[in-house]
């Protein structure tokens, strides 16, 4: 069977020794059986190589199609204190779930040494990711030291994070003076029935409402609010979203039910387009203007309202897909580097970095970051969309809590 990352046998433990039983053929669980991984894809890595004439970096790299380089989303954990249906449903990342062990996940030390060699190919923001970034520990440590950077021309970095918002409020002091720039929220409702259903732990509204007014006290703003709408689930609160945020600092932005790893059970069905978005916010009283964009490769539309201060954002993976000026590059848990979120493979720079004979220095590393973002060809969301008969099909394609979104 397929259970998240890798494929999995169920093992029982007797006197005489350790046995396997496939899966599907047993009937119950007990204390002594568990899901052992045979394949792990977030294990399997092709080995790179340096290419044989190491080059400095210029500022700027583009990839096959002409995109550069502008974004490093980096995740700082593949765990989460939520279980949201639409990234980590409970029913795979249950309490036998293997998530990555401590020695796997790069250090804060190795995550500043890969930025820094991507801020010298033109990256000027990066964002922390996860999982749920505010549960690795120290995680202020790690924004100084990114701090410390600054782009060839000698400007500050963006800075932010994306959070679930549950630690937030704890949190939104120690960051700002760490140097985060700010911070973006997830959150799905306003409604604590619907919101509990969708976080699936029992988390309430307030609580991360309270988070956001807390990042907003520490000036990490403006802090941008995602709601990820799932047709029959949540779309109802579109409307008593936009409303509540309206008259805010804050950014609301609407984004469409993606098809983001094998786990979530995706159907094109359960797609609110964005059109409808707006829409539904015109029909009810709050009529939309566009606004430009802030730079080139933003992935949500801007709208502001008309008669009233406040903007919205409308992130169009499915039905309006942005590939053709997608800026970003994604850094896994452990080191892998992926050039699309619907990757179904990484490329392994930890190795890289912790090779043992020390053979491999920046300059080295950032020749194969150079390599391989020039052969990216990635436009998933865009064949997608040309390919919507072949939407059901399997594909392994990373989880989003993996690599982050």
């Amino acid at each position: 069977m397929l259970s998240g990352f890798f494929y999995s046998i169920k093992i029982r433990i007797r006197t005489h020794g350790i046995f396997a039983v496939p899966s599907q053929s047993v009937q119950s669980t007990s204390m002594t059986e568990k899901f052992i991984p045979i394949v792990d894809h977030r294990q399997q890595q092709a080995v790179l190589r340096v290419p044989s004439r190491l080059e400095e970096p210029t500022g700027q790299v583009m990839d096959a199609f002409g995109r550069p380089l502008h974004d490093l989303r980096i995740s700082v954990t593949d765990r989460c204190n939520f279980r949201c249906v639409y990234c980590m449903p409970k029913d795979i990342f249950d309490k036998d779930y293997l998530f990555l062990p401590q020695t796997s996940l790069l250090n804060f030390e190795e995550i500043t040494r890969i930025a820094r060699i991507f801020v010298a190919h033109g990256v000027t923001k990066l964002r922390l990711t996860g999982g749920e970034p505010l549960l690795r520990k120290n995680i202020e440590k790690l924004i100084t030291m990114l701090r410390g950077i600054s782009t060839p021309d000698g400007r500050e970095l963006d800075i932010t994070l994306t959070t679930n918002g549950s630690l937030l409020a704890r949190k939104a002091q120690s960051l700002r003076d760490a140097g985060l720039t700010r911070v973006t929220v997830s959150l799905d409702s306003l409604n604590d029935a619907t919101f509990k259903q969708m976080n699936d732990v029992d988390f309430s509204v307030s609580d991360v409402l309270d988070g956001i007014a807390a990042a907003h006290d520490a000036g990490l703003g403006p802090i941008k609010i995602n709601m990820v709408v799932k047709a029959g689930l949540n779309d109802q609160e579109i409307v008593p979203m936009a409303r509540h945020f309206q008259n805010t600092p804050h950014i609301l932005r609407f984004i469409e039910y993606m098809d983001v790893g094998a786990s979530n059970g995706w159907k094109l069905d359960d797609v609110i387009p964005s059109a409808e978005v707006a829409q539904r916010i015109n029909d009810a009283g709050m009529t939309l203007r566009p606004v430009d964009p802030n730079y080139n490769g933003e992935t949500a539309k801007r709208w502001r309202y008309a008669d009233g201060d406040g903007e919205i954002g409308l992130i169009s993976s499915v039905t309006q897909a942005f590939c053709h000026d997608c800026s970003r590059a994604r850094l896994s848990t452990e080191g892998k580097l992926y050039t699309c979120l619907f990757a179904t493979e990484g490329h392994d720079l930890r190795a890289l970095l912790r090779d043992p004979l020390g053979t491999h220095p920046d300059l080295a590393i950032s020749s194969v970051v150079a390599q391989l973002w020039r052969a990216r060809s990635d436009r998933y969301s865009e064949q997608r969309s040309q390919n919507t008969l072949e939407l059901s099909a399997p594909k392994k394609k990373i989880e989003m809590s993996y690599i982050g979104g």
